[in-house]
């Protein structure tokens, strides 16, 4: 089967001089996506997409898929109450919506909180799919829920994974003592709701057949003090039967064990990753009492990193890992024989099935590569026909970008440390040009081959970028993660240190006009490289980063910032003896056991903390972070900055009150970008 493209790619030319002297690179590259949370109807008539606006607004569309076809407006959000994450169809005429807001509490800190509603087409018939909670609730409502299956053959009817709270008012019918994770039948136009599995106040998570059926259950480990221990033990069930089995357990912290990802009831199989000789492969386990282990896909290289799924009953078609680009291999020959057709019909082009009809002949595709932002395709598979949809991201059309070519470069101990060199458009050398390295977040991540709007603004405005998978990166397997990139600190950091020194070496950089931008652990990738080494890189760019090992390890300890007026304002609702149910109930949705074995303890905890060692610093340091940031607090860089100051140190720390760890406004990423700009070039001399 081929393809004919009705509408082709805008091609990405160079910018005029008339253009290029009002092209605001900071802004173009800084701007949110022009859109985002495509979802297709069940019918194959009409797409959702989300468009951002002012701040973190966004609003949701839904348009036809015929060509011309106008978008109407569904439902719009300021981004300061409430936040619009995704939404996607449960009929062909109404959609469920997540909602996101990180609540500023004066007692607890910082609470993230989800919420899913159901809403129609038209913008009508609005209702709260999450559970709610009221005065006499015990604890904190914090997650909305998820969708565990979409049962296609039910109008606007899902098999929904809900989180209870259990109701202390006595004496009143609605009283509960439901507590935990549970399943329920959910017709989201009315809330008619029916119990499909009990909450259980261990539970972590479940998996359905596709059809309607829970067959994978997964229970927490509880420790001592109330802590999850990161195990997860999994039961299953035979078909047709309510009776759980025991499948295995899975260590979260040590990645050891099945981990489930799918169940396909055809097989009777559940898929999972396990390790096979230190790396993740992908397995099937069958489900019929006999536990039958099969391994599906495996490589010597590099992990598997989950599996490919598609349509309503979430089919899985190909296992999904990382080269040097995202690869797949596939399971299904049907879904093999349309992307090879859409390969050749869309050539050097990363692909991805966003979403498709429920019959699968209508195929909502994106398209991208590392100079194209991507583009939105509609395939219709009975027509025969690929045809342009929308574009990932307005602001760059027309705008040349740069090539990300993989690399590799020598640690000191000889080890080759895989990468991506961008070279500003057009350049073939780097004399004469200024230069970063660009380590990435997690440390449990990895960089990969496509468009990434940090290192295409860098290259755009004429610098050199090299992005190093550091060993601590995930994706390697066991003897490249090391034990992440905190207790392995010394060697990550120096990974990231050879890497400006290559591009030294390599003539890809000016020794005096050579930086380094990190965000999240990135970030103290930056602050920390500059502490072991302090004449390589000549400024310090960290965003919302990780400075101090134990505070982040305390930050996880999210009960013990409870004050007395909360505990009595809980008295009066509740038995005294609640108070340390409250407590225990704090500690269950805190990690802190979890940070802790993470981090480690012993001397690398203040060795390894570029807050401690401030002193040590002696380049300038320019730091962003967002005051709702929950995954590392905002804290670590007001510490960080005064810390340089109080040492004598260069440092400049700009904030924003309502932003979270991702910076979701593209007024603050332009920000973030122009004034990382002029302060490298400054202190680069340019």
């Amino acid at each position: 089967m081929s393809f004919r493209l009705l509408l082709g790619v805008v091609c990405s030319v160079a910018v005029s001089t008339a253009q290029a002297a009002q092209f605001d690179a900071a802004a173009a590259f800084g701007a949110r996506p022009s859109t985002y949370a495509m979802s297709m109807s069940p019918d194959g008539s009409r797409v959702a997409f989300i468009e951002p606006t002012s701040g973190q607004g966004a609003v949701l569309y839904v348009a036809g898929v015929e060509e011309g076809a106008a978008a109407q407006q569904v439902i719009a959000v300021n981004g300061e109450s409430q936040r619009l994450s995704s939404c996607s169809w449960v009929a062909s005429d109404r959609l469920a919506c997540e909602l996101f807001v990180v609540v500023k509490d004066p007692s607890l800190g910082l609470l993230p909180m989800s919420r899913l509603v159901g809403i129609n087409a038209d913008g009508s018939n609005v209702q709260l799919l999450s559970t709610e909670e009221n005065r006499y609730s015990r604890g904190l409502q914090l997650n909305g829920g998820s969708i565990l299956d979409w049962l296609p053959d039910e109008n606007g009817v899902v098999l929904m994974q809900r989180r209870y709270l259990p109701d202390d008012h006595t004496g009143s019918r609605l009283g509960s003592t439901k507590e935990g994770f549970g399943v329920d039948r959910l017709d989201t136009r009315t809330r008619q709701v029916s119990t499909v599995e009990r909450p259980d106040d261990k539970a972590a998570e479940y998996l359905t057949d596709g059809y309607g059926a829970v067959r994978v259950m997964g229970v927490r480990e509880i420790g001592r003090g109330g802590y999850d221990t990161g195990v997860i033990h999994y039961r299953y069930r035979l078909p047709n039967s309510r009776d759980w089995k025991p499948l295995g357990d899975f260590d979260t912290v040590r990645n050891e064990g099945l981990n489930p990802y799918a169940v396909d009831r055809d097989l009777n199989v559940v898929y999972g990753l396990k390790k096979k000789d230190g790396r993740t492969a992908l397995y099937t386990v069958k489900l019929d009492g006999s536990l039958q282990e099969e391994l599906v896909y495996a490589r010597p290289d590099v992990d598997i990193n989950g599996v490919f799924r598609i349509g309503r009953r979430q089919r899985v078609v190909a296992a999904a890992y990382t080269t040097d680009r995202g690869q797949l291999e596939y399971l299904s020959q049907d879904f093999q024989q349309m992307m090879t057709s859409l390969h050749k019909a869309i050539p050097n082009m990363a692909l991805n099935i966003v979403d498709v009809s429920t019959d699968e002949n209508k195929v909502l595709l994106f398209a991208g590569s590392d100079t194209d932002p991507g583009v939105y395709y509609i395939l219709d598979r009975k027509a025969n026909q690929l045809r342009t949809f929308l574009v990932a991201r307005a602001p760059l059309e027309g705008v040349t970008l740069a090539t990300m070519k993989p690399i590799s470069y020598p640690a000191a101990d000889g080890t080759l440390i895989p990468g991506y060199l961008t070279l500003p458009p057009g350049r073939e050398n780097a004399k004469g040009l200024p230069a970063i390295v660009l380590p990435h977040g997690g440390p449990s991540s990895r960089d990969q081959w496509g468009f990434g709007w940090l290192s295409q603004f860098f290259a755009n405005r004429g610098f050199v970028v090299l992005q190093p998978n550091f060993r601590g990166s995930a994706g390697y397997g066991d003897d490249w993660f090391l034990q992440n990139g905190f207790q392995s600190w010394k060697i990550a950091i120096g990974d990231v240190l050879d890497a400006g020194r290559w591009l030294i070496q390599s003539g890809y950089a000016d020794p005096n006009k050579l930086g380094v931008f990190g965000w999240s652990y990135g970030g103290y990738a930056a602050l920390q490289s500059a502490v072991v080494d302090t004449n390589l890189f000549k400024a310090v760019v960290a965003v919302a980063p990780v400075t101090d090992l134990a505070a982040l390890r305390e930050e996880a300890q999210h009960w013990s910032r409870v004050d007395a007026n909360l505990f009595k304002a809980v008295v009066a609702v509740a038995p005294v003896t609640d108070l340390a149910v409250l407590k225990e109930e704090a500690q269950h949705w805190s990690n802190y056991k979890l940070v802790l074995q993470t981090i480690g303890d012993g001397p690398h905890v203040k060795e390894g903390s570029p807050a401690q060692r401030a002193g040590e610093i002696k380049v300038p340091v320019l730091l962003f972070h967002g005051g709702r940031d929950v995954n590392v607090d905002i804290n670590e860089s007001q510490l960080m900055d005064r810390r340089l100051r109080e040492a004598g140190g260069s440092s400049e720390l700009v904030t924003w009150d309502n932003l979270d760890h991702q910076l979701e406004d593209s007024a603050a990423r332009a920000l973030m970008l122009s004034r990382s700009e002029a302060f490298l070039l400054k202190a680069f001399g340019l």
